[in-house]
């Protein structure tokens, strides 16, 4: 028997999550297998390496490229501070018209050239650390690279996002899944907290809870044009997550006044003051990501995990739901009724794989297929 698989987003009020933590090059992992982490221990570090800057030696001191080595005060592999001399000219009688150059940074010098004249410099090498990001338990290593961690507790994926990784603890600011977050509604104190509204936010809003010192907001939808008025600029929706604007959004339905699903609301509501993990990196090509709030258990016991064996998980089948995201039905939740297998003509004319739904206000509609996102559910 065939069966019919669509993308899904995952709710889950207590799930296990497997999450990989990997350092962009080499480096030092600093656990090992079997540990119990909390979010913010650093699990694995690294150093990059340092920007270069070139100094043009043979052009300030007015010599041949062959002579800058012997006028060199520095030489190849010494540290060297901002404003520290690097090279000094013989000058006239070995005093007159003498000329020195200082280093515009402080770092190392990495080279100097004979053929070009120039000394290159390069700054400190800038560390990267890698959180465990969940609490939970090292269940591998990746020699090297980084972790794998695993944890139990509340997933939760949106369908678009800005910003990167943060920790913060929930805090519910609006009464109902369908009430806009708007500017009056962020708390004056929100430092170290991740908002979660209703069914949009305003560019105001968000500005005024960054400046209120939280770390994220969760919300149902945003206007395209508050995104950017946000943001500052226009903004692609392939791939988000490195957006330096002080704050990481989750839009868990859609770029419209869509009010947060009930169901994600009222799990919002029941986790609210817990810490939670936040990423609000969106990848929609291959290798799709999604946003996610996080909320781990920090003492569960953790059982082990060798394989995916979520079987069900994209199957389109009698019994799940979904989330229309195409109109005229677009952000309506609804339960499928039945999944017909051959191709249906729909009001378009076109002839399409569709889906019987119950839509939650009793409605029974068909749609295509493509026009839906599951709702994952554990």
């Amino acid at each position: 028997m065939a069966h019919a698989y669509t993308p899904g987003l995952k709710v889950a009020e207590r799930t296990v999550i497997v999450k990989e933590r990997r350092l962009p090059l080499k480096g030092e992992v600093r656990v090992k297998e079997g540990d119990r982490v909390r979010a913010e221990d650093v699990v694995a570090r690294t150093e990059l390496p340092g920007n270069v800057v070139p100094v043009n030696m043979s052009g300030l001191l007015a010599v041949p490229p062959e002579e800058v080595p012997t006028v060199m005060v520095k030489k190849v592999g010494d540290t060297v501070q901002k404003g520290e001399v690097l090279a000094e000219s013989k000058g006239l009688f070995g005093f007159l018209f003498k000329r020195t150059v200082t280093s515009p940074i402080t770092g190392t010098v990495e080279s100097i050239s004979e053929v070009t004249g120039q000394v290159m410099l390069r700054e400190p090498p800038i560390p990267v650390e890698i959180l465990a990001y969940v609490n939970g338990r090292v269940a591998r290593i990746i020699p090297g690279e980084g972790v794998v961690v695993i944890t139990v507790g509340s997933f939760i994926q949106g369908i678009f996002g800005i910003g990167g990784e943060v920790l913060g603890t929930l805090k519910v600011v609006v009464d109902r899944p369908e009430e806009p977050l708007t500017e009056d509604r962020i708390p004056g104190d929100a430092k170290g907290k991740i908002l979660v509204g209703g069914s949009v936010v305003t560019a105001r809003a968000l500005r005024k809870a960054r400046e209120a010192g939280a770390v994220g907001v969760v919300v149902g939808g945003i206007d395209s044009g508050e995104l950017k008025a946000f943001m500052g600029r226009d903004i692609g929706v392939a791939i988000t997550g490195n957006e330096e604007v002080g704050l990481t959004l989750m839009i868990t339905e859609g770029f419209s006044e869509i009010p947060m699903a009930s169901r994600t609301f009222a799990l919002f509501k029941k986790l609210e003051g817990r810490s939670a993990s936040m990423n609000g990196a969106t990848q929609i090509r291959a290798g799709v990501i999604r946003p996610e709030v996080i909320v781990s258990e920090p003492d569960a016991e953790i059982p082990e995990v060798h394989e995916e064996e979520e079987v069900r998980v994209g199957r389109l089948e009698p019994g799940r739901v979904v989330r229309v995201i195409r109109a005229p039905y677009f952000g309506e939740i609804g339960t499928v009724l039945d999944v017909p297998p051959e191709p249906t003509r729909i009001e378009t004319e076109a002839t399409v794989r569709v889906v019987k739904l119950r839509l939650s206000s009793g409605e029974e509609v068909i749609v295509p297929r493509a026009n839906i996102e599951l709702i994952e559910e554990a």
